[in-house]
């Protein structure tokens, strides 16, 4: 199997052809810290040209899933202490690995098997081979805990068919392999029974004759039946706009009535920056620019209570019990929404800049 190169809560070597990255805190479902982000750099580091590596395996430990996103009891640890810098920074290394997946040279397999949310769709989804199994479960969480989509997920959910992407933001609802096929968030399926052959005929034989072999036939897909009334509703330019159709909408079986109470129950304030978020996104042209704009909302959103309240209710307390402030959609005003977008001054991530004076040198 190679040669150990890290151990603890990433374990990295090499398997053959492969160059296999396993996140290895299963106890903790995988969650992503500042430490493990460095490794997966440093992997992507040598490997990038070494020869002997003709593509990169991303899995994880245990057998609940590949990662269920940050660590982000660090992150209320780090709001309620008034000490955001450790989040921070922590972000802009964490944002920058997901520019790298994206633009890696070689091809990156991401197995995502079992709960994939947040920081685990950012370490997964920009990779060039995303596989799904019948566990997978995905979702982008973050308007639950006072939050918004990031590691590029409004990149992402932005392009997804439609309105799909806006559902799965402002609901923060969890999808199986079929709908993360449909939503572009996937694109192979391969039985959980067989990712172990899969990964050693990735080894030996490498991609394409690995995928021949394993690939099976897509899932079913639910959201796929319920993209009229998706599409329809979500277009709404407000949030109060969409739910107020969504409310209305008679779509046979309830889940647009469901939707709207999914978003209620959301951080009001996170709710509405998380569509003009994603409004804003799908006018920028990259991946990096978009990196650079949820950079400026994540830093803002840490300034705000909803954040570290929303951390304790979902994740520390575990009451179910946010008290948002403001309570309401109607108390989060255009001007507060509009401060989650302001520049940052020296503190910029500057994904696009640094991309496109890459490009330039090139």
């Amino acid at each position: 199997m190679g040669t150990e190169i890290h151990e603890q809560s990433v374990l990295v070597h090499r398997d053959g052809r492969a160059g296999r990255i396993v996140l290895n805190r299963p106890g903790a479902l995988n969650a992503l810290t500042h430490e493990m982000v460095a490794r997966i750099s440093a992997a992507l580091d040598a490997w990038e040209h070494d020869d002997a590596v003709e593509l990169v395996v991303l899995s994880g430990a245990g057998e609940r899933g590949l990662c269920a996103g940050g660590d982000i009891r660090a992150i209320h640890r780090d709001a309620v202490n008034g000490d955001v810098e450790p989040t921070r920074r922590f972000w802009q290394d964490e944002y920058r690995l997901n520019a790298r997946i994206a633009r890696y040279p070689k091809p990156y397999v991401a197995l995502m098997d079992g709960i994939v949310m947040g920081g685990g769709v950012g370490l997964s989804a920009h990779g060039s081979v995303r596989i799904v199994t019948e566990r997978t479960r995905m979702a982008m969480p973050e308007t639950r805990i006072g939050l918004v989509p990031d590691v590029g997920g409004t990149y992402l959910l932005s392009r997804a068919p439609g309105e799909l992407g806006t559902h799965l933001a402002l609901t923060a609802a969890t999808i199986g392999p079929g709908d993360a096929l449909l939503c572009g968030l996937a694109d192979h399926y391969v039985p959980s029974d067989r990712l172990g052959a899969l990964v050693d005929d990735l080894a030996a034989h490498g991609l394409d004759a690995a995928l021949a072999r394993h690939v099976g036939a897509a899932p079913d897909a639910p959201l796929a039946r319920q993209r009229r009334w998706i599409d329809a509703c979500y277009a709404a330019d407000t949030v109060e706009g969409l739910l107020s159709r969504l409310s209305a909408d008679g779509d046979g079986d309830g889940s647009a009535a469901d939707a709207a109470r999914l978003i209620v129950a959301n951080s009001p304030t996170a709710v509405k920056a998380t569509l003009a978020s994603l409004r804003r996104a799908r006018r920028l042209t990259t991946l990096e620019a978009t990196l650079d704009q949820e950079f400026r909302v994540s830093c803002h959103a840490l300034t705000t209570p909803d954040l570290p309240e929303g951390i304790r209710a979902q994740v520390v307390d575990k009451d179910r019990t946010p008290r948002w402030n403001p309570p309401t959609l109607a108390a989060v005003t255009d001007e507060a929404v509009a401060r989650f977008f302001a520049p940052l001054g020296d503190a910029e991530l500057g994904l696009a800049a640094a991309a496109f004076g890459s490009a330039m040198v090139r």
